[in-house]
């Protein structure tokens, strides 16, 4: 009896040496695996929050060309001096969608597209390739908005945080754009 009680003892010796080694591997394997969703979590959310900074400087400065082409405002730098600035920060704010379209998931980067199209349509009435009224200038603006918010959404959610900003709390907020000139203010190129 006592070789039989020695093997049992060896053979859960060495089942439970197996069972640690194999629980071990799985629970290390586990954690390299959630090490790196977080990094790649953390470099999602670089690009998303780059790409958003990016598009709405795009925005501020053909908000500045389309009024001082228009002559809505005056300002010390030219139209071609804003120009030229938004020509360089489109090229950013490319690099920046360039990188979200590598990091995101389907839903993010059809949101980053929405804004695209409507990034080109303001940067073609703030350089004055396309024809367009005031009223047609702030309906842009306020389609770029929401395809700006539609995108903090998808990221939100490729992401995994919980809770929605989009609805009625947020966008009812709406934009913060001057009001409509009066009749005594010169609107002949701007209305």
């Amino acid at each position: 009896m006592d070789t039989i009680t020695q093997l049992v003892t060896i053979a859960a010796v060495v089942l439970g040496g197996l069972t640690t080694y194999l629980t071990n591997s799985l629970m290390e394997r586990s954690r390299r695996k959630d090490g790196l969703r977080l990094r790649w979590d953390e470099k999602k959310l670089d690009a998303y929050a780059d790409y958003v900074g990016q598009v709405r400087t795009t925005i501020h400065i053909s908000v500045l060309l389309y009024e001082v082409r228009e002559e809505i405002r005056q300002m010390p730098r030219t139209e071609h001096e804003l120009s030229m600035e938004l020509t360089e920060a489109g090229g950013d704010q490319a690099k920046a969608f360039e990188r979200v379209m590598l990091l995101a998931g389907d839903e993010v980067i059809e949101a980053a597209h929405a804004i695209q199209e409507t990034l080109a349509a303001i940067g073609w009435q703030a350089r004055g390739m396309v024809d367009g009224t005031l009223a047609d200038w702030r309906a842009l603006h306020t389609e770029a908005f929401k395809a700006i918010n539609r995108f903090h959404e998808a990221a939100r959610a490729d992401l995994g945080v919980g809770g929605r900003f989009e609805g009625d709390r947020h966008t009812a907020r709406g934009l913060l754009l001057p009001g409509a000139r009066t009749a005594g203010e010169s609107t002949d190129r701007a209305s």
